[in-house]
């Protein structure tokens, strides 16, 4: 009796051998895929290195792109580490970051070595008496604003220098000569009159005046101010925008003033802080001629210290000067004042002198 075969066993070996047959034709398939990219099956691509995305790399969002490019064109941001800049400079008030900053305004001035070891008061006294007391250039033609020469033998306080040389008397001759007087309640105004009336336009300051300006003559203004080391503080100013109280480059300003031929100060003690602040504020270079009378009884208002550095500091002051090419031509010791250096009688020194310097450079 004949066995019969199991039903279905020659016809199932061909579907496993199809399946098996797609499951390989479907792992080539997978495997050109991977090695073509993102092209279609078949596609080749040319020797070289593998690719290593499918896609492009993100790029950043549009916004920020935007901010990109503003930042190159504007150059408002940071200097570069090298200290470069590919920008304009900044105003001289605002040094830019990174880089070395121009000389600004200067906060002190530079005090003279000490005039020997000691550093006692007899030292700094003689060297600065001897300073004020020996002239440092000649002047042939002194006087009190008149172009004649003055043939008095009497020896006078407020003298100014008429040589050619120096440009004020050609500046009186043409009628544009400029003359500031700062004081303190001082009745003598015999030198601001005799410059008025040789043609110079005289501006007169001082508290004491009663109305705030005042024409006396054609050419003599009297104003109602005293001129300070300092302007008054804000607060203050806006509480009483009258004040009378100013710096002397403020008042420049405000009287579209750029160069005065001749400064005269009599500030009683006020002095030595006055002139620290031309020195400080560069206002030196837009006077010709200075004519201050100096006080010697006491250091002077904001002056402290010992007093052989208080001496120091005057003698600085006066080198200062000397610095800015002002040279020293007419000096007068007031022999009618008490005879006192600091509270001392010694030196043989006035506690008054009139100094008269002429800037060399002045045009």
């Amino acid at each position: 009796m004949a066995t019969a075969k199991p039903l279905g066993r020659g016809c199932g070996a061909l579907p496993r051998w199809l399946l098996g047959a797609a499951l390989l034709l479907g792992l080539r398939l997978c495997t050109e895929l991977r090695q073509a990219g993102s092209g279609p099956p078949g596609r080749s691509d040319p020797p070289g290195p593998p690719r290593t995305h499918l896609l492009p790399a993100p790029g950043p969002p549009r916004g920020a792109r935007r901010r990109q490019v503003t930042y190159v064109r504007s150059g408002r941001r940071a200097l570069p580490r090298g200290g470069g800049s590919a920008t304009p400079p900044e105003p001289s008030c605002c040094a830019q970051r990174g880089l070395p900053r121009r000389k600004g305004p200067r906060w002190r001035i530079e005090l003279q070595p000490w005039a020997g070891p000691s550093r006692s008061l007899d030292e700094e006294a003689s060297r600065f008496l001897s300073y004020i007391s020996t002239t440092q250039i000649a002047c042939d033609h002194m006087g009190t604003g008149s172009l004649a020469t003055d043939s008095s033998p009497a020896p006078k306080p407020w003298l100014v220098c008429l040589d050619d040389r120096f440009g004020l008397a050609h500046q009186i001759r043409s009628k544009r000569c400029r003359l500031y007087s700062l004081g303190l309640g001082s009745n003598d105004t015999h030198f601001e009159v005799s410059m008025a009336n040789s043609g110079c336009e005289v501006h007169r300051f001082d508290p004491s005046v009663k109305s705030a300006h005042v024409l006396e003559s054609q050419r003599l203004w009297h104003h109602r101010l005293s001129i300070d080391w300092r302007d008054p503080h804000p607060a203050v100013a806006a509480q009483k925008p009258h004040v009378n109280t100013r710096k002397l480059g403020s008042i420049l300003n405000e009287f579209g003033h750029h160069k005065i031929d001749v400064l005269k100060a009599d500030l009683e003690s006020a002095e030595w802080k006055v002139l620290e602040n031309l020195i400080l504020e560069g206002v030196l270079e837009q006077i010709g001629q200075l004519v201050f009378e100096i006080h010697l009884h006491w250091p002077g208002f904001e002056v402290s210290g010992s007093e052989s550095s208080v001496v120091r500091f005057w003698y600085s002051l006066l080198k200062e000067l000397e610095r800015k090419h002002f040279r020293l031509f007419h000096t007068y010791k007031d022999l009618s004042k008490p005879q006192l250096f600091l509270k001392k009688e010694f030196f043989n020194a006035s506690s008054c002198y009139t100094l008269s310097w002429v800037n060399t450079r002045w045009r």
